[in-house]
């Protein structure tokens, strides 16, 4: 009876052991997939930062040689060394805004089809032809515009936009001079393109992830489809709604190529949105092979920096925000 007893108590030990060496194994491989992960994050954090450093460093003396001036000069002359940002600037946001509003009503219409109205057949071939247009690349989209898309618009849709708003004050200013195909309407229409799959395809993915008992239960009180949309679909969503937007203004705020063929590269601030313009991009792409080591150089450095710390405000501003929602809605 004691051999029993004891045999029994050995047996126990041994399970007991060897539960404690899994256990130990489990918490070793915790602390593995911790460090991993931290790793990761603070390689992202470092890179980030060696970018910025090296970009701001490039840049400093073209800061230090036109200070402020730099951000509100429209001066551009690499002979005599005389440079000024603010066109680049202006044309980077004034385009990406432009595509925004454009592509943002157009990618939602596209997610609320494919989600709610779209027949089942339909929903996966348009879906994956909409995500299509994500994968051609950018300079594809700048030939394209080049040599097809401005010369339709310089010739079918510019006069007609400049007589249209010609009666109309400021809107006359906006959309004036429409003999130039390449300017900074057609890039924005260029941009528009090419983020309206981000915007359906973000925007799709969280409008599949409202309960359909929600949306049953709308449908049950005598909501129509839009209503449906407007008062239970998009309020749930709202946070990838605005998540997908702020990925698309990125895009845009960064796409070199197929703007550099299309908005005319001339570097001063036009009043209207059919007349040439440029980027911070696309000056970058034009300019930099040129560029001798030196105060032209260190220019391009500083847009470079300037377009990395909107970019960085736009994303941050972004992400403050949704941050707000969720605690709304948390409350």
């Amino acid at each position: 009876m004691s051999g029993t007893m004891l045999n029994v108590g050995l047996d126990a030990a041994q399970l007991t052991e060897q539960r404690s060496k899994v256990l130990r194994g489990f918490a070793r491989g915790d602390r593995a997939f911790s460090l991993t992960t931290l790793i990761a994050c603070w390689t992202v954090v470092i890179i980030l930062t060696g970018v910025m450093v090296a970009l701001f460093r490039g840049a400093l003396p073209a800061f230090q040689a036109f200070g402020w001036e730099f951000f509100i000069s429209q001066r551009w002359s690499p002979p005599k060394e005389i440079f000024g940002g603010l066109p680049a600037i202006y044309g980077t946001l004034i385009s990406s805004l432009i595509a925004m509003a454009i592509a943002m009503p157009i990618g939602l219409g596209i997610a609320i089809f494919l989600t709610e109205t779209c027949p089942m057949a339909l929903r996966k071939p348009i879906g994956i032809a909409v995500e299509l247009l994500a994968g051609v690349p950018s300079i594809i989209y700048g030939i394209w515009g080049l040599f097809i898309f401005a010369p339709f618009l310089a010739e079918h849709v510019n006069p007609s936009l400049v007589k249209f708003f010609a009666p109309i004050p400021l809107l006359n200013a906006l959309f004036a001079n429409g003999s130039y195909g390449t300017n900074v309407l057609t890039a924005s229409l260029i941009l528009s393109i090419m983020i309206i799959p981000f915007i359906s395809s973000v925007s799709r993915d969280v409008f599949e992830t409202v309960p359909a008992v929600l949306k049953e239960a709308a449908y049950g009180l005598g909501c129509t489809t839009w209503e449906v949309v407007r008062k239970v679909v998009i309020p749930h969503t709202r946070v990838g709604v605005i998540g997908g937007g702020m990925l698309a203004l990125g895009r845009a705020l960064g796409e070199t190529m197929a703007v550099t063929f299309v908005i005319g590269n001339a570097h001063r601030i036009n009043p209207s949105f059919l007349d040439p313009g440029t980027t911070i991009s696309a000056t970058i792409a034009n300019e930099f092979t040129e560029a001798d080591p030196g105060l032209y150089s260190s220019t391009l450095f500083a847009l470079g920096f300037i377009l990395f710390v909107i970019t960085f405000i736009v994303l941050a501003a972004a992400r403050l925000m949704l941050m707000r929602i969720e605690r709304r809605l948390g409350n």
